[in-house]
């Protein structure tokens, strides 16, 4: 691994982790009157054309990260979209 794979893989790491206590806290407490509907909506969104362009790339720490961050983007949008 290049030590510039080994960086997109750390930052991929740290980004898409930053997300988890989100989701948690909305999983749990479905309080998601802070959480901005078109900020989340337009963030998924980036986040699923990130996962497409990795994969037109093959590049392993975008496609990784932006899977995971979809999915856990995705759920607070899911939850801001059933829980109003």
């Amino acid at each position: 691994m290049q030590t510039v794979d080994f960086i997109g893989f750390a930052a991929a790491i740290f980004c898409t982790i930053a997300f988890i206590p989100q989701v948690i806290h909305s999983w749990k407490t479905r309080d998601l009157g802070g959480i901005s509907l078109r900020m989340y909506g337009l963030f998924t969104t980036g986040v699923a054309l990130w996962l497409i362009y990795g994969i037109a790339l093959r590049t392993w720490p975008i496609i990784l990260a932006n899977s995971v961050t979809l999915v856990l983007a995705g759920t607070v949008l899911f939850l801001k979209l059933t829980h109003k």
